[in-house]
Order: structure tokens, then sequence, then C-alpha cells
């Protein structure tokens, strides 16, 4: 073993050229210490594969910076308290009204200030469409399989990304202490105060006393600006890691393996790309802001705890939990002198079990399948019938709750009985999933034939030929080999199955009710009836040789 001698600490005998100004000096300076240029050349050409579904992510990177930014430059003129002051500020059915020094300091903010109400409204546009493309960028990872090994714990970093953006965007619109948010607080003090034994003491942390208190806004501003977004901070770093790392998944085409990765450098032609979407973004979302007006304060008024503001909704992204409550037939149940509102504690049960489901699927659906492959192919949709008719289920699923959180606004608006949409919500809120799971899962499978034929039979030409018997067919042209493989080129598992019941020797095997669990979804997922056989080699030979 040849041991490596250290230099000689000499002259230096680099024939490298001197730094032509001061500005390469420096460049030489960093990187004798830090070792940048090295780094750059690794991994400023990897390669990324090109598709337009990724713009998804990266609209849910451009408003989060774009909330940042905005975030900052309001915290710079908003007042979190909840002290009392009178109004005398411009805008006139307001003056001399009693208000906190939160509501007034976002009227002044919006009507003071030169350009604030566009910041706030850019503020609150972003967030709006930062979780929307964060559902929309879920429902592409998902429908594509792009959550399996290795992506597993990205899977977990966007969900918490998207629950988190949920939640302080609630917190967002809460602080301008108006009649509209201050309703929303209302419906989370409710929803604490039917938790049983400890929904009381909870309240009273939370308030500070009885609500409405006087310290809420200022607790919901350390929270909405300093603890989450630094939470999110980090996970979105840890997103954008393992994403460089992993890169993003390829869609099946010609050249394109588990092995390899077939796109563009990520510089220059990535990132210029990128930046230019950043602006495009930034201005579609302006553009949004300054057309129309989204939580205008000024009509709602001050919060007073005994007001209720007309067409009070949450943004869309809070609408199901408050669709949950609404269906929710308003049972209470007396017990050991406690009256337990089952009303309101059942749909707070059941909002956050649809959050972790959300983030435990990856690792549900890879327990029933055992598959311990990596996957760097995405899944077209029709491809796993049962994972994407589960997806739809889910869609919805939300859009009825959705809708039955503003039930009260569709009854006003269409002149329909609130009762009868209520009670139409309860039954579409069991039957609507079911129905579009049924409906979504023969959309794929006849896809899948549909695709079968495409590669044994070719697709049609329009083109109708004459044969010597009389007969008249279409003629269908053969498909190329790139669209061949891209039909053909998705795994089909089996299904898991059990062990016969009893051995060699006669003896019964002892089989786990998980096992059996794990085999019945796994015939549920791959089984009879839940994908078309593709077709093979040899039958796309036979039909070809004209025997078949």
């Amino acid at each position: 073993m040849r041991a490596e001698q250290q230099p000689s600490p000499g002259p230096a005998t680099s024939t490298r050229a001197a730094p032509a100004n001061k500005v390469e000096a420096l460049a030489d300076w960093t990187d004798g210490r830090l070792g940048i240029y090295a780094l750059s050349k690794t991994n400023l050409r990897k390669i990324f594969p090109d598709h337009w579904s990724f713009m998804l992510g990266e609209i849910c990177l451009y408003t989060f910076l774009i909330i940042i930014l905005t975030g900052v430059w309001l915290t710079l003129f908003f007042v979190p308290s909840m002290g009392e002051v009178t109004y005398e500020g411009s805008y006139v059915p307001l003056k001399g009204i009693m208000m906190s020094e939160a509501y007034a300091s976002t009227l002044n903010i919006s009507f003071e200030i030169r350009g604030g109400l566009l910041i706030r409204q850019i503020h609150h546009w972003s967030a709006i469409v930062f979780v929307a493309a964060m559902f929309v960028h879920m429902f592409r990872v998902f429908f594509t399989g792009a959550f399996r090994k290795p992506r597993e714990l990205n899977w977990l970093f966007g969900a918490g990304l998207l629950i988190l953006g949920m939640f302080d965007g609630f917190m967002g619109y809460s602080l301008p202490d108006d009649l509209l948010s201050g309703t929303g607080i209302r419906f989370m003090e409710g929803a604490v105060l039917a938790v049983p034994i400890i929904g009381t003491y909870f309240e009273m942390f939370m308030f500070g006393g009885q609500f409405p208190g006087t310290i809420i806004v200022p607790r919901l501003f350390t929270v909405h600006v300093l603890l989450i977004p630094g939470i999110m901070l980090g996970l979105l770093v840890a997103h954008l890691i393992l994403v460089f790392y992993h890169k993003h998944t390829q869609f099946a085409g010609a050249g394109r393996t588990n092995e390899n990765v077939v796109g563009m450098p990520l510089m220059p032609v990535y990132m210029a790309k990128a930046g230019g979407f950043f602006f495009l973004v930034f201005g579609v979302v302006s553009a949004m802001a300054a057309i129309a007006t989204v939580n205008p304060i000024w009509a709602y008024g001050p919060y007073r705890p005994d007001q209720v503001s007309t067409d009070a909704q949450p943004d869309w992204y809070m609408g199901f939990s408050e669709g949950l409550i609404r269906i929710m037939p308003g049972w209470e149940i007396g017990l050991w002198d406690h009256t337990l509102v089952m009303g309101v504690f059942v749909p707070l049960v059941i909002f956050p079990l649809v959050l972790v489901a959300i983030w435990a699927y990856p690792f549900l659906e890879g327990w029933i399948t055992g598959d311990r492959r990596e996957h760097h192919i995405a899944e077209r949709p029709r491809n796993a019938p049962v994972r994407t008719a589960f997806g739809a289920a889910w869609i919805a699923e939300y859009l009825i709750l959705l809708a039955a959180g503003g039930n009260d606004l569709l009854a006003t608006h269409f002149h329909l009985s609130i009762n009868a949409i209520t009670i139409a919500a309860r039954i579409g809120f069991f039957i609507g999933p079911v129905i579009v799971f049924v409906i979504t899962k023969r959309w794929c499978l006849g896809l899948q034939r549909r695709d079968r034929e495409k590669v044994l039979h070719g697709r049609e030409t329009g083109v109708i030929k004459r044969l010597q018997h009389g007969e008249f067919v279409e003629v269908h042209a053969p498909l190329p080999p790139e669209r061949l493989y891209t039909l053909t080129s998705h795994d089909q598992p089996q299904p898991v199955v059990l062990p016969p019941e009893v051995d060699e020797n006669g003896v019964a095997r002892k089989v786990s009710v998980w096992k059996r669990a794990r085999a019945k979804l796994s015939r549920g997922f791959y089984g009879e009836g839940a994908q078309i056989a593709k077709p093979t080699a040899e039958e796309h030979r036979e039909v070809g040789s004209g025997h078949h």
C-alpha cells in the first residue's frame, strides 16, 4: 500500500493562468476553500426528464416564494394586536368605529400604503394557487405511481407541505380580525370544545380565557409567520434535495428505462426555462390579484362575537372540513354528567384520519403488492385501475363535501331547499365515491382493452377496402415500435397467493389475519377483473403473420 504524500509547503508551481480580474480572483479564492467548481461541474449538468406535468411542482415552489416575499413586506405594516382603537382612516364607512389594531392596520395597508392592497391580494391569491397547485401536483404523483420506492419519503414531505399549507392559509386569513375571519375562528373554537374532557381546557389555553380573548391574533401571527413557514421551508429543502437526487420519474418511451434518464441538463437549459416560468407565474398571480378582489375585509367590518357575516365560507381548501360538520346530524350523548357533541366530534376525528390516509398510502400499497423494486418509470393511470379509481373516488368525496360546506349558498343562489341539499350530500357521502370508483375502474379497463387492440391489430386508418369475396374491411396500420413499447412496457404484478391450507404432512398451516388480509387486497388490486392482460410478443407475431 502506497501512502500519498502531502504537498511540500514550498512555492507553488501551478501552470494555471493568473486571474484576469478581481472577480475571477475572488472566485478562485472561494473555489480553493469550498470546492464549488468541482461540485458545480458534477451536479449542474445532471439530466432531468422533461414533461409539462413537472411544471405543477414548479408552480408550488414559485408561489411559495411569492408568499414569503409578500409576507415579509406585509409584516412591516401589520400590527398583530387585539387592543381596541377608534378608526380614523380614509375609508369613510368605518370612521369612528371601534376595532382591533389588527383590523385597523389591515385597513391601513389596503387604503393608506401605496401598493398595499395589491400586495395583500398577491399574497392571498398566491396562497390559494399554492394549495391548488400542491393538490394537482400530488394527484399527478399519485395517479402515475411516482410515490413508489425510492420516493416514499418525498411523498411524506410533499403531503406534509400540503397539510401545513392548508393550516397556515387558515391562520393567515384569520389574522385581519374581520367579521369573516372571526367567524372562522369561532368555528375552530367550537370544534375544539367538542373534544371530550380536554376540549374546554385546550380552548382556555388557546384563547387565554373565554372566547374571543385578547391573545389569539398575536399567537396566530407567530405561528403563521415563524413556526409553520420555518417547518415548511425545511420540508421544502428536503423535498428538493430528494428530487435532485432521485430526479423526476420519466414516462415510458423509446430509450427510457429504469436504469437511465432521458432529458435536458439542469444548466443551462432547465434553469433558463425555470427562471422564465417563475416570472410567468408571478405575472399571472399579479394579474389575478389586480383583477379579482379576494377577502375584501372592509365589506365585512370588524369582528363582533354577537354577529355572523352572511355567506361566511372558508377558503376552498378548508371547505371539505366544514362540509363534514354540516352534513353530520346534530347528535349529542350524555355520559357521566358530560355532553358529547358527536355532531362536531365525529367530523373532527374523520378529518385527521383522511390526512393520515394520504400520508400512509404508499406504504399501504407497497405492503399489499410486496413490491420492493425501484421505480423510475411513471405509470399510465389506466394501467393501475384500482389505484386510479381510489384517487377518483377521493376527488368525488372532496367535491361532495365542498358542496356540502356551501349548502346555504347553493340554496339561496339556485332557490333550493337547504334540507334537501344536506340530505343529498349525506347520501352522496356514502354512495358517490362508490359510483365513481366503479365507473373509473371500468373506464381504465376499457382503455386497456383498446390499447391491447391497437397493439395486436394496429390503429384505424379510416380506409375501407373491399376484399375479393365482397366483404368490406377497414385497413389498420401497424403501430411504430416506439408506440408499441409505450403501450406494452408496463408491469402487471400478480396477486399474492397464500400457501395451501395444509402442508405435505397434512398438518394445517397457520396463516395470520394480516397475511389473509394482504392476499385479499392483493387480489382486489391485481386479480381477475382488476387488469387486462397485455399482449405478449408471441401474440403480436401470430397476428402479424396472418395465422390468427
